[in-house]
């Protein structure tokens, strides 16, 4: 079974129409201020900046952060990899830039990573190099042709 890298949130009590209102607007935009997220609510400054607290030190939202413009950034080459693995993967391997999202999933394949590349030789250096690494038993790769929906 393949490493899995989590971290469990600490989480305790059920989320109300408020959290939800207040995630959502972060998700929208996570540079708004308190005043901005208040205002798009309904919900009082003070109450937003206490919830924001209580959803950060629970674990829930983990960080802020941004989405990049895939193609702005050079990272325009976007690529699936399913990988079947042998033993658990060395920790260091995900930690390459390449690398955006890994799931572990069910069926043929232990795991599905997601990569961005600048181009197909970026692509091609990464592929060749990654299929040499120990645990690694076979991969199979899907190139996006175009992103539809990207969400972070």
């Amino acid at each position: 079974m393949p490493l899995i890298l989590y971290r469990e949130p600490i989480f305790k009590k059920k989320m109300d129409a408020k959290d939800i209102k207040i995630i959502e607007q972060l998700k929208r935009n996570s540079r708004d201020s308190i005043r901005d997220i208040a205002k798009a609510t309904n919900i009082r400054p003070s109450t937003v900046h206490q919830r924001i607290t209580k959803l950060k030190e629970s674990g829930l939202i983990e960080k802020f952060t941004i989405k990049v413009n895939n193609k702005l950034s050079g990272e325009n080459f976007i690529v699936f990899m399913f990988v079947s693995t042998e033993q658990d993967l060395e920790a260091a391997i995900f930690k390459d830039n390449h690398i955006k999202e890994v799931f572990g999933i069910t069926g043929e394949y232990d795991l599905l990573f997601k990569l961005k590349f600048k181009d197909i030789e970026d692509f091609n250096k990464y592929i060749l190099n990654f299929r040499k690494k120990t645990g690694v038993k076979k991969t199979i790769t899907m190139v996006a042709t175009t992103t539809l929906k990207e969400d972070i």
